[in-house]
């Protein structure tokens, strides 16, 4: 499967050298990969009691926060059939280091942590993408299922940051968050989290 619209809205491919390190400790890939789905499903009911007047936000973040619990459970599941315990994994710095570039001031506020968001469904679907041709049956499957909602996620988040912005502003937004992204996922990282950059 390819998704050349994804690729066309990502700076960058990830690297081979991240592909690796993901193969090679699957261990920590799953726990962090658990992680990211619950914390997209806390963001999309943080957003909806924040901006409780914004229906078709609420009805877009009420149906995503329930898809990803639904993954975080699945995680669960697999990591429970591969003996993989439960233990604590920082974050990585992508995520903070791409809401960085959120303003400060409403709507633009909104506006921008749609963006960033469109990127991180975008950038997770990518790496989904990368990872199912390498991964055994039952976990190749289960990334392969996972990158059309992932995609679909996308979409969703980029519809609203246009919905609720100035195309133009929107546009400048979607630049600025490409150019910081690709820096986060080419350059090196200490740690190899779902998200990280190239190991050092």
């Amino acid at each position: 499967m390819t998704l050349p619209e994804i690729h066309d809205f990502l700076g960058c491919r990830t690297p081979d050298a991240w592909v690796a390190a993901a193969l090679a400790d699957q261990e920590t890939l799953l726990i962090d990969h658990k992680n990211n789905e619950f914390k997209a499903a806390s963001t999309a009911m943080a957003l909806m009691a924040k901006y409780a007047t914004h229906l078709d936000l609420i009805n877009f973040m009420s149906r995503l926060a329930r898809e990803e619990l639904v993954h975080h459970e699945q995680v669960l599941r697999i990591m429970k059939r591969r003996k993989i315990d439960l233990k604590p994994v920082s974050a990585s710095r992508y995520a903070s280091g791409l809401r960085k570039l959120v303003r400060n001031h409403e709507p633009q506020k909104l506006v921008d942590t749609l963006v960033v968001g469109a990127f991180i469904e975008a950038r997770s679907c990518e790496r989904f993408e990368a990872l199912v041709p390498h991964l055994d049956e039952e976990l190749g499957k289960f990334y392969g299922g996972l990158l059309k909602s992932e995609s679909r996620h996308y979409q969703g988040y980029l519809k609203l940051a246009y919905q609720f912005g100035e195309a133009r502003d929107v546009d400048h937004t979607v630049e600025k968050v490409r150019a910081a992204e690709r820096g986060l996922i080419e350059s090196p990282d200490e740690e190899f989290r779902f998200h990280s950059g190239v190991p050092a």
